[in-house]
């Protein structure tokens, strides 16, 4: 039996959780989703992938749970199982002394959400005074390899599935920042909400998610083109197929795009000058996995008038960056209070 824990980082989304562990790898990648049974004692049926394949599959009033909504807790206690499943998955249970951990944390909560977070580590396995919560913004920047910690501005656009977080990074801290509840899940409800008001069908959220991955842009399209969907029509109750324009897809995902333009508009609004230098010089750096919608890096480009460049693995930022940190814990004392809540802060 192994003494100490390696140290865990933690990417803990409101769509997917990544862990990486300290002098191995990324060792899990999957949905924050739990399937639980209806009624008051809501028993445990299946937990990140295995929830994932039972999405709109069971039967007896199940309930898909999502205890993350916009980045921040909405069910403790289904956030500590999920938590506590995640790390015996990736280190197992057996060590005397507990993991360090560093897990992600968006960039504008409050300390009661701060505290919340922490004691749900704690409670799910993790060093009660080796918690470390880190701005999501800025692991995503250290994690793709930008200077974080020297004097000149880094402007990053995090869009994950239920924040989108721009942030702009310098000196080990951050200068301006937004956060704004809205990304892939709210792109997902998008296309569910059109499908369901313009041709009265219902379809699933893993529907929703491959039409937006398939099909989805945030650019108009040259050429339109019709595409099958199935799901239940909401007049009969019955199966239905329909067919619908690929343009009402950009058309349901436009109000969201325009919104996270608008979110940077702001952030750059708030810059000082010398960082606004910084950013015209070196552009926008986009991640996250919302940011790989088809187009999204071009219209941002187009509207702001800036060169966007999108991560060669957007979704990987944030745990690569956390995975730095696992390696070399020394840094923790370079990050400014902006970007870092130690656990004893808190």
């Amino acid at each position: 039996m192994a003494i100490i824990a390696p140290s865990l980082g933690i990417d803990l989304g409101s769509s997917n959780t990544l862990v990486y562990v300290s002098k191995k790898a990324i060792l899990i990648d999957e949905p924050t989703l739990l399937i639980v049974s209806g009624g008051a004692k809501r028993t445990l049926k299946a937990i990140g992938q295995d929830a994932r394949a039972l999405i709109g599959r069971t039967t007896g009033g199940d309930l898909a749970v999502r205890p993350l909504q916009g980045g921040t807790i909405k069910e403790y206690r289904m956030t500590e199982t999920i938590l506590r499943y995640f790390m015996r998955k990736a280190i197992g249970a057996s060590h005397i002394i507990k993991p360090e951990v560093f897990i992600t944390i968006p960039c504008h909560v409050s300390p009661v959400e701060r505290r919340v977070l922490r004691e749900a580590c704690v409670s799910a396995g993790a060093r009660k005074n080796a918690v470390h919560l880190i701005s999501k913004p800025f692991a995503s920047a250290l994690g793709t390899g930008l200077p974080v910690f020297d004097a000149e501005g880094s402007l990053v656009v995090d869009i994950g599935g239920g924040t989108t977080e721009v942030a702009l990074i310098s000196c080990g801290g951050t200068a301006a920042s937004r956060s704004i509840k809205l990304g892939g899940i709210k792109m997902d409800e998008a296309i569910i909400d059109m499908i369901r008001n313009e041709y009265k069908m219902l379809i699933g959220d893993n529907l929703a998610e491959n039409l937006k991955i398939d099909y989805g842009t945030a650019m108009p399209l040259k050429q339109d083109k019709y595409i099958k969907i199935r799901g239940r029509d909401l007049v009969t109750a019955l199966p239905q197929i329909s067919e619908i324009p690929v343009s009402k897809i950009y058309e349901a995902l436009s109000k969201i795009c325009e919104e996270i333009v608008n979110t940077i508009i702001s952030v750059l609004e708030k810059a000082p000058p010398e960082l606004s230098a910084d950013v015209l010089r070196k552009g926008i750096f986009l991640m996250g996995g919302a940011s790989q919608l088809f187009g999204l890096d071009h219209l941002i480009a187009e509207k702001l008038q800036l060169p966007v460049t999108l991560a060669k693995n957007p979704t990987l930022c944030a745990v690569s960056g956390l995975g730095k940190l696992t390696e070399n814990p020394e840094l923790l004392s370079r990050i400014g209070s902006s970007s870092i809540m130690q656990s004893e802060d808190i």
